[in-house]
């Protein structure tokens, strides 16, 4: 994903077509040493392609990626619907529980973010 990145950094920075060369600059500055095998299938598969497109192909790609969360899960995974009901308010009041948490440490350090 690093080279993919640092691609992507190079064509957003006005590079069309970016050589190994820049895309070590980039992961360089920021201290990552590029494998050379990895960069090179890398710049060979994107180069030439307009990023748009590859990007929309991927993001089509991932439509069909399911994606639920753990309360779903839990619910299907339970047995009885009758559970079902009564997971969900159990999660709301742990969340609530530790936003309130958070806010009282903040007042026992004696200053806040933005003061």
């Amino acid at each position: 994903m690093r080279y993919v990145a640092a691609y992507l950094l190079a064509v957003l920075g006005g590079n069309t077509r970016p050589s190994s060369k820049d895309i070590k600059n980039i992961l360089g500055s920021v201290g990552i040493e590029a494998d050379d095998q990895c960069l090179n299938k890398v710049i060979s598969e994107l180069n030439g392609k307009d990023i748009n497109d590859v990007m929309n192909s991927g993001l089509s790609k991932l439509a069909s990626v399911p994606a639920g969360g753990a309360i779903a899960a839990a619910v299907t995974t339970g047995g009885a619907p009758a559970s079902a009901p009564g997971a969900a308010p159990a999660v709301e009041e742990k969340k609530e529980e530790k936003k309130e948490e958070s806010e009282e440490s903040d007042e026992d350090m004696g200053f806040g973010l933005f003061d």
